[in-house]
Order: structure tokens, then sequence, then C-alpha cells
């Protein structure tokens, strides 16, 4: 019964008003009659429509005037189904529209009594005719405007019900989510974070008590030392992050970074491949300092896995080239290796998660992870659009580009 109640829905009852006047005026101008509508019967009939338009937000003022103008032209003309008509449909829109069932019942009282003036002095057959004429002049608005009312209540009720449902549902995903970062935190707190506290500890008695090291192993010490220090204070604040995700700006997984701090942070992370081994040409934008604090992370966090994952497969030799680039608001970053190693740089050993992260990350801010060989190596790139975009994936398995990219951004070219 959905496209009843969008048939007789309130915000449409002037259409409705107009549709029945122009039906009630086709009546009397094209429905074959015994005589043509009298001067009164016309009279009737304009001022019943005039009621019904001007009164159409106002049902009970309407039908008390339609119901007066049916008493009229019921002592008056031969012919009043224009001020019948007018009167049940009156009804009609007080059944589907009063708050008040009471007004409904004195509605329709007040109809009853008026159509039966009718049959006043009739024989009783005519009387019982009359009666029996109620059930389509006053029962048939009556019961349509009581099915109209009760398929709208029903459809706002299974509207409210499938909010709370909805809200429950989100309640209860909130609560699964909160469950699994309190398990994360708890792994990492205690397990995670009590291993790295460990060989930083090591890595610090060693320091003191090796004496007369070679300067270049004191160096590793040194870097491995502050390392290690670094990833316990990240820990830290994964911790805090995992446990209570509302008290930082956004997303727990995507934890900002000041803008300011993004060359240095870079450069570190750069700074750390060139000590293992791995020869790094850096090619960085002077804008990516200005970059907003979530794109930032994003790229710092892209940055640190590519070249993990370079220094892991494609090995210590291996030549790494990275561009990071603002164009026009975009952000568009690459990581791309010789592949001397043997190993792509993209392909994580031993079935580990680093591409899929990656991906994730990128997906989250509207942009898209190419991953794929080139010449002998493995290059890794994306466009971290200024404003977040969709994309599908091309037939072909391909990564394509963003399906909405900001005005004057070029696309990645294909992998």
């Amino acid at each position: 019964m959905g496209w009843l109640g969008r048939l007789f829905d309130m915000r449409d009852t002037l259409v409705r008003m107009v549709l029945l006047d122009l039906a009630g005026l086709g009546y009397l101008l094209f429905v074959p009659s015994t005589s043509a509508p009298t001067t009164t019967q016309w009279i009737l009939a304009v001022l019943a429509f005039t009621v019904a338009l001007a009164a159409h937000r106002r049902p009970v003022v309407n039908l008390v005037a339609q119901a007066a103008l049916l008493a009229v032209a019921i002592s008056l003309v031969n012919d009043f189904t224009i001020n019948q008509v007018g009167a049940s449909w009156a009804l009609l829109e007080i059944t589907m529209r009063s708050r008040r069932a009471r007004t409904v019942w004195l509605s329709t009282a007040l109809l009853v009594v008026v159509d039966l003036t009718d049959s006043v002095g009739d024989p009783a057959g005519r009387v019982a005719s009359g009666v029996v004429g109620l059930a389509l002049e006053v029962g048939v608005p009556v019961l349509l405007g009581l099915v109209i009312r009760t398929n709208r209540e029903l459809s706002r009720q299974a509207v409210e019900r499938a909010l709370a449902e909805q809200r429950q549902h989100e309640s209860e995903s909130r609560a699964a989510r909160a469950d699994e970062r309190s398990a994360i935190a708890r792994e990492l707190h205690d397990v995670v974070a009590h291993h790295v506290a460990s060989m930083v500890l090591r890595v610090g008695v060693a320091r003191h008590v090796l004496t007369d090291l070679d300067p270049r192993v004191s160096e590793v010490f040194d870097d491995v030392h502050g390392t290690g220090t670094a990833a316990l204070a990240e820990l830290r604040r994964l911790v805090a992050v995992l446990r209570n995700p509302d008290g930082v700006r956004g997303d727990a997984a995507l934890t900002a970074i000041e803008p300011a701090a993004l060359p240095a942070a870079i450069g570190a992370s750069v700074d750390r491949a060139r000590q293992a081994g791995v020869t790094v040409e850096a090619d960085l934008d002077p804008a990516i300092g200005s970059l907003d604090a979530v794109r930032g992370m994003a790229v710092l966090r892209l940055t640190q896995e590519a070249l993990t994952n370079v220094a892991k497969h494609a090995g210590t030799s291996a030549l790494v080239h990275l561009v990071i680039a603002v164009r026009d608001g975009s952000v568009h970053w690459e990581v791309t290796d010789n592949g001397r190693g043997g190993v792509p740089a993209g392909v994580p050993a031993g079935g580990g998660h680093g591409i899929t992260g990656m991906r994730e990350r990128v997906e989250v801010l509207g942009g898209r992870l190419e991953a794929g060989p080139t010449g002998t190596g493995w290059r890794v790139r994306t466009v971290l659009p200024a404003v977040a975009s969709t994309s599908t994936e091309a037939p072909d398995g391909s990564v394509p580009r963003e399906r909405e990219a900001p005005a004057g951004s070029p696309a990645p070219e294909p992998a």
C-alpha cells in the first residue's frame, strides 16, 4: 500500500482538490443528463469547488462548508451529486489527516445526518435505501481514510524500526571495534613493547659494557638504540590511540603529524635506509611542508613502509628513487628501485601485509595505490587527491586512475 500513501500525501492536498474540481466540472459539462444543469446547481457547484480550494489546509472547515452546501442542494435541486461528492471527499480528508478519532466520528455523524435529510418524509422503503446508500457516501470515505492513515503509520513505524536497528548495529559495531582495539593494545603493550624495550635495554648495556669499539660499530649501536627508543615511543602513542581513539583528531588509522615536521621526518626515514646500505635518491617538493596533517602522516608512513620493503626484499645494494611532489593540491608519491637484490620491493616476503596496509591507507584518503614491476625493479606510487574521490577497478584488473581528481591534477601513468 506504499503507493496509496504517496498518492494521498498531505503535501499534495491542493493537487487533489484541483483534480476533484476538474472532475466535477467535467461532470456538469459532459455527463449526459435528462436536463441541463440549472443556475442554482451551477452556483452550488462553483461554491463547492471554491471552498475545496480555499480550505484545502483546513479539513474541518471544508467538511462543515461542504455539508452545509449539500443540505442546501438537497432542498433546492434534484441532482446534488457534485455537492455530495464534495462532502464525501471532505470526510475522506478529515479521516486521513485528523489526529483525534473523535473529530473523525463527529464529522461522520454530521455527514450522516445531512445525507438522511434527503429521506425525511419518504416511505420506509426509500428511507432504508438511503441508509444503505450511506455505505457508499460515508462508509467508503471513512474506510479508505482509515486504511491510508494505518498505512502511513505503519510506514512511519517501519522507518523508525529501521533507524533503531541501524543505531543498534552501529553501537554493536563500535563496541566490537573497541574490544578489538583493546585486545590489540594489550598485545602491543604486553608483548611487542616488552620485546622492543628488552632489545633497547640490551643495546644500551652493550654500549656501556663493551669498550674500545670500532667507531663504526659504536655508530651502529647508537643508531639501533635510537631507532628502538623511537619505536617504543611510537608504540606507546599507538596503544594510547587504540585505547582511546576519541583522544586524537579523526580516525585512529590516520594519526596526524604537524606539517612543518614532515620534511624532517621523511629525511630521517631516508637516512635510516641509507644507514642500512640502501642508496636513496630523494626528490622532495618543499611544498610538502604545507600539507594537511592527515595526508602528511600518510606520506610519511608510505615512505617508511616502501623503504623498509626495499631493504628487506631488494637488498642493501639496491638503488631507490623517492619522489614526492605537490601539484594543484594533489600529492604525487612514488618509490622505484632497480631490483638489484633480485626480489621486487613491493612483494612482501613470508606473507607480509606491507602493500595491503599501504593500499588501505591510500584508499581511505580517496587515492589508489599502484604497485608493479618496472624494468628489472619495482615501482609503487599513488596520488592523494586534494578532495577524496572514488574509483573502480579496470576490466583488465589494473589499478585505474581516480574518477574525480581535482581539476588540473594529472593522473599517474600506468605502471
